[in-house]
């Protein structure tokens, strides 16, 4: 019943609802505006000629990391829920049958359901998009790729998002914590700004953040194939493919070493459990 509850309280806020998308909008417009022209752009002049394809190309690559961004906001604004519930609602529920740890857990189980709405529902629209730009609807294996990188997305994006909550004392710290959130996930994700266009310091910044990994993974499903095919037709040599796939977020280097799906997979695992077990440890010994 409190799932529900907290289901509910979610989507019928029409407010809470949108901004919660707020900065996926924000994604949208820069796109449309400039940053879409000026990808397709700097990818022509390193193909050395002009394809329909590059579209595709560079609105998946974007639309991989506005999907991960969809998992962080939604959990934000879900979440949220039982911060204010700890002005009123929820002293009621302290002093009902029901134990502390049914109540976190109803607050964690409903953000976790709230961002997979939203997440599943922003994936759908992606492709749909991409789709009607030239792309190829997703073959099978990436679809089960899709749906493990969305799970462990929203996972993730919970655990962080949670972890946040527990440290805030009033709605107001909260929202202040939300909008940090909301203004570094994009850089963090290379979405506003390519990863390999800021400073050496914030790109390990970038290959540390759970989150990055978690754009990185839609970016392989969605981009990295449409990509090879482009650098293959224009017969640019496997190491400037590297660079750009680096340069964009879709890989990440430590030293010599590349990272891939499934090492992304795992980290976004570990990081769930040490951000859920950090919050869970705190909550247990806060009083009232």
């Amino acid at each position: 019943m409190l799932i529900k509850r907290n289901l509910l309280l979610f989507f019928r806020d029409k407010s809470n609802v949108f901004f919660s998308l707020f900065s996926v909008f924000i994604v949208i417009g820069l796109y449309v505006m400039f940053i879409g022209g000026i990808m397709e752009a700097n990818l022509n002049n390193i193909l050395g000629f002009t394809s329909g394809r590059v579209g595709v190309a560079v609105s998946s690559l974007m639309l991989g990391g506005l999907v991960a961004i969809t998992s962080v906001s939604s959990c934000l604004g879900a979440i949220a829920i039982s911060i204010r519930d700890r002005e009123g609602p929820a002293k009621d529920f302290f002093t009902s049958p029901i134990s502390r740890g049914k109540i976190t857990y109803s607050y964690i189980i409903g953000s976790g359901g709230v961002g997979l709405v939203m997440t599943t529902a922003a994936l759908a629209l992606c492709l749909l998009y991409i789709v009607s730009r030239g792309g190829n609807m997703p073959t099978p294996t990436d679809m089960v790729l899709l749906a493990i990188t969305t799970v462990l997305s929203v996972l993730c994006a919970n655990a962080i998002v949670f972890c946040m909550a527990s440290f805030a004392q009033t709605p107001n710290a909260f929202s202040a914590m939300g909008s940090v959130v909301s203004t570094l996930i994009g850089f963090l994700m290379g979405v506003y700004i390519p990863a390999g266009q800021l400073p050496e310091a914030v790109q390990w910044v970038i290959r540390v953040f759970p989150m990055s990994h978690a754009a990185s993974m839609y970016r392989l499903i969605l981009a990295d194939g449409e990509l090879g095919k482009l650098f293959e037709e224009a017969g640019a040599p496997q190491e400037a493919l590297q660079e750009f796939r680096e340069f964009f977020g879709v890989v990440f280097y430590y030293g010599g070493f590349e990272s891939s799906f499934w090492l992304s997979a795992a980290w976004l695992a570990v990081s769930t459990v040490v951000f859920f077990g950090i919050s869970l440890v705190f909550v247990s010994r806060r009083k009232g």
